[in-house]
């Protein structure tokens, strides 16, 4: 019978070494593994605090109370539901968020950047919540916000119902859908290529101004071609930047029930409120 040579020694050495390590190896290895699958779902955030306005109303209506630790010090006079209740708010500086102690802080994309990044450097989490630019972002930005609240996504709002859009005349090649007039303040019209020119049409309107962007407008024109109706999307008060749509020769254009309002608040921060924006829109419609 051969030697084994020095070699093959080694080798079955080797292979027994690793039989025997592996071995040792295995029950820790399914040990740890039945405890990975035993670890509890992520324990949601108990002491959220928001740096900006946006940021507070998908908190208000998403988040439990005991949740909020403070919402930010932004508090406009129009407010949501789920708002106007006595939330905790802070003042906005870097030594209050840390006697609040959060363990989530969430903020708008421009917002409040030399105060988030120092945060940051504390060790806080902080998270970004950019707001949407178009209705299908709106979904995108709620299904983030449920996520980091530990929230099921089921809740998410829907989206609007699916409105006819009106047929285009044949022969002129137009849209023959009501036209709309998005007003705002200072006499300021809001055109295409932007996010509320697309709520308008989703909604089944035509948006009177066929220019991108937004205008400053021409009272005689309006007046001369009003539209089908006007929404007058901003404060109230009988201040100078309301102006312009007070103006009587504009509000003797078109009769008392085609002025149309909404809430305000609904316009300033895209989320999930603004599908019921779209809705209500459709329903003037009908």
């Amino acid at each position: 019978m051969p030697v084994p040579s020095i070699v093959s020694k080694r080798i079955l050495s080797a292979a027994l070494c690793f039989g025997v390590c592996l071995g040792s190896l295995l029950p820790g290895l399914a040990t740890a593994q039945a405890a990975a699958q035993a670890l509890p779902a992520a324990v949601p955030p108990q002491r959220i605090v928001s740096l900006d306005l946006c940021t507070d109303w998908i908190l208000a209506r998403h988040a439990d109370a005991a949740q909020v630790a403070a919402l930010s010090p932004v508090n406009p006079p129009y407010q949501p539901k789920g708002l106007q209740r006595d939330w905790p708010r802070h003042d906005g500086t870097l030594e209050r968020i840390i006697e609040l102690k959060p363990d989530l802080i969430i903020t708008g994309e421009y917002n409040a950047i030399t105060l988030r990044n120092r945060l940051k450097t504390l060790g806080f989490r902080v998270e970004i919540l950019p707001l949407p630019t178009s209705l299908d972002g709106i979904r995108t930005y709620e299904h983030l916000a449920l996520s980091l609240l530990n929230k099921p996504a089921g809740r998410a709002h829907p989206g609007a119902a699916p409105h006819p859009q009106p047929e285009k005349n044949a022969e002129a090649e137009t849209n023959t859908a009501p036209r709309l007039l998005l007003l705002g303040a200072n006499g300021v019209g809001t055109g295409t290529n932007t996010f509320e020119h697309d709520v308008l049409t989703q909604a089944g309107w035509r948006n009177y101004l066929d220019a991108p962007g937004y205008q400053q407008l021409d009272l005689e024109r309006v007046v001369t071609d009003p539209p089908e109706a006007i929404l007058w999307a901003s404060t109230e008060g009988n201040a100078l930047a309301n102006a312009f749509s007070a103006h009587p020769a504009l509000r003797n254009a078109l009769p008392p029930n085609r002025w149309l309002s909404t809430d305000y608040w609904r316009w300033q921060c895209p989320g999930p409120w603004t599908w019921e924006l779209i809705d209500d829109l459709h329903r003037w419609l009908e």
